[in-house]
């Protein structure tokens, strides 16, 4: 059975790898650019799973799931490839702000209790104790919530890791190669076949994980998926040693905005939010809100002011319109389309999960068609 992956961001890359420990599947995948240059390559890597307020529903089960699953995958990926991928499984500590809602924090404290997840409440002396490098006295934080077992990682090395475990399982990568149009039978709604710059590639599944560029794909097949752009920024800083407690070095969460560790000295700062004007496609980076976030970051950590900005970066992440991101189904009147697109700030955080929900839906139809002889 030959399966077509369109689009090798996080998404794209974890669905072929997980693809590929399925026997009898031909993985093809493929992206106009190398992987991880999308969103998936502005990416924080911040995995709040267990600190998020989703508690039932496919919300919650998508975000277990994808926990779960990267303690596993992790050091699958790099007993494979040998290369280490940055993993922080030192948590994530949110600071609850003067207006926070702490009754809904206890409730949630007692339904991870629940589910065997850990969160604890730490009062501004018990924080000051652990984090010094937070400044509790003039940001007006009440109280913080740690979450030991929500992680971070570096996207790009993950990526790059799925990617190389892929191709060790016998996955075909094609780099450089843009889809151009999909072939449909419309008597039996399925697609045949899809048009690239290299030519046609026949399949019996295709997978659409193409990010923003999934919209101009199923417009093309008269089943347009909307999904508008939201650019974010982010920053590297150099502070030359970290921040408190060295053996201590959580991602530290505030007011929407991220202080994350990345070595030895290092954080990435980020990130913005900024919806297309008039919803256009183009976006300008707004430098004034870039500096927001900075000074926000500073303000909770006030050592990062004599940190050095080694690099800024941004992306564009795609966010379904009208309608709960992410979109994982098949497209409607085609039968072997399916969709795993849309996350927009949680394509990482949701990846393994949105894998192993594409992988369910071809094995179960494939028993189907073993059991009944039926397509």
């Amino acid at each position: 059975m030959n399966v077509v992956i369109i689009g090798c961001g996080i998404v794209g890359a974890v669905i072929a790898y997980e693809l590929s420990l399925v026997p009898g599947l031909n993985i093809t995948v493929l992206d106009k650019q190398s992987p991880a240059q999308a969103s998936s390559g502005a990416a924080l890597g911040v995995l709040m799973g267990i600190i998020s307020h989703k508690i039932k529903g496919k919300a919650w089960r998508l975000r277990q799931t994808s926990i779960e699953r990267y303690e596993t995958l992790i050091p699958e990926l790099e007993a494979i490839t040998g290369d280490k991928i940055p993993y922080n499984r030192q948590g994530i500590l949110s600071l609850c702000l003067e207006d926070e809602n702490m009754a809904g924090w206890e409730k949630l404290q007692q339904v991870r209790h629940s589910q065997d997840f850990a969160l604890e409440i730490w009062d501004r002396v018990q924080l000051q104790q652990i984090c010094p490098q937070i400044d509790v006295k003039t940001t007006k934080i009440i109280n913080a919530i740690y979450s030991p077992q929500d992680r971070q990682l570096d996207p790009t090395a993950l990526t790059l890791a799925l990617v190389t475990a892929a191709k060790h399982n016998g996955v075909t990568c094609k780099f450089g190669v843009q889809a151009l149009g999909m072939t449909p039978n419309k008597e039996r709604e399925v697609c045949q076949q899809i048009e690239t710059t290299e030519g046609k590639i026949a399949g019996d599944w295709f997978i659409i994980a193409a990010g923003l560029g999934s919209s101009p794909l199923t417009a093309q097949l008269n089943q347009k998926v909307d999904i508008r752009p939201v650019l974010g920024q982010a920053l590297h800083l150099r502070l030359g040693h970290k921040l408190g407690n060295p053996q201590f070095q959580p991602v530290i969460t505030g007011n929407d905005v991220h202080i994350v560790p990345v070595g030895e000295g290092d954080y990435w700062v980020g990130a913005t939010v900024e919806f297309p004007p008039d919803q256009l496609d183009d976006i300008p980076a707004d430098k004034e809100l870039l500096e927001a976030v900075l000074q926000q970051a500073i303000a909770f950590c006030p050592e990062l002011a004599t940190a050095k900005v080694i690099r800024t970066w941004s992306g564009l992440r795609p966010r379904p319109e009208g309608r709960p991101a992410p979109i994982i189904e098949k497209l409607p009147g085609y039968s072997n389309i399916l969709l795993a697109t849309g996350h927009y700030r949680n394509g990482v955080l949701l990846a393994p999960a949105t894998a192993y929900t594409i992988r369910e839906m071809i094995i179960s139809k494939r028993v189907f068609i073993k059991e009944t002889g039926f397509v």
